[in-house]
C-alpha cells in the first residue's frame, strides 16, 4: 500500500457544554474559515504525537488523545499529492486559551456550541457531522 505523501493529525476536543474548540485560521490576505486545530507530521512523530503538538501549538492547550475517530483521505486539487489526516477525540488536560503572537494565519481559537455549527463558514464542511456525533445527549 502506498504511503500518502503528506500525513496529519487533526484534535476534535468537546467539552461538557457541548461546545467544540476550533481555529479561525487561512492563508494571510484571505478569508478565513474554521477548523478543527490540525496539522502536518514532522519527522519522526506518530500521529498522536502530532495531534497533541499541533493542538498546543495552534490553541495554547495540552490535550491527550482518547480515541482515534477516523482518517479524511484524498488527493489536492490538480496535483499528485495524496493526503491522509487522522481524527482524534482529545480531551484538555492544563493550558489556556492562547493566540501565537505574529501567525498571521490563525485568527481566533474558541469554543462554538455544536448546535450552531451549520452557521459557520468550515473549512472542512463534512467535519460538522464527525463533530455533531460526539455531542453529549
Amino acid at each position: 500500500m502506498e504511503m500518502s505523501n503528506w500525513q496529519g493529525a487533526a484534535g476534535v476536543c468537546v467539552n461538557e457544554k457541548n461546545e467544540v474548540l476550533l481555529v479561525l485560521q487561512g492563508v494571510p490576505g484571505e478569508e478565513k474559515k474554521w477548523t478543527v486545530p490540525a496539522g502536518g507530521l514532522e519527522g519522526s512523530e506518530t500521529v498522536e504525537q502530532c495531534c497533541t503538538r499541533e493542538f498546543f501549538e495552534e490553541t495554547g492547550l495540552t490535550v491527550r488523545v482518547v480515541e482515534k475517530l477516523n482518517i479524511r483521505a484524498g488527493q489536492y486539487e490538480d496535483s499528485a499529492v495524496s493526503f491522509e489526516v487522522t481524527y482524534f477525540k482529545v480531551e484538555v488536560t492544563g493550558g489556556k486559551i492562547t493566540l501565537q503572537d505574529g501567525d498571521e494565519w490563525i485568527e481566533a481559537v474558541a469554543w462554538k456550541p455544536i448546535s450552531e455549527l451549520g452557521e459557520l463558514e468550515m473549512a472542512y464542511p463534512d467535519d460538522a457531522a464527525l463533530i455533531e456525533s460526539l455531542a453529549v445527549q
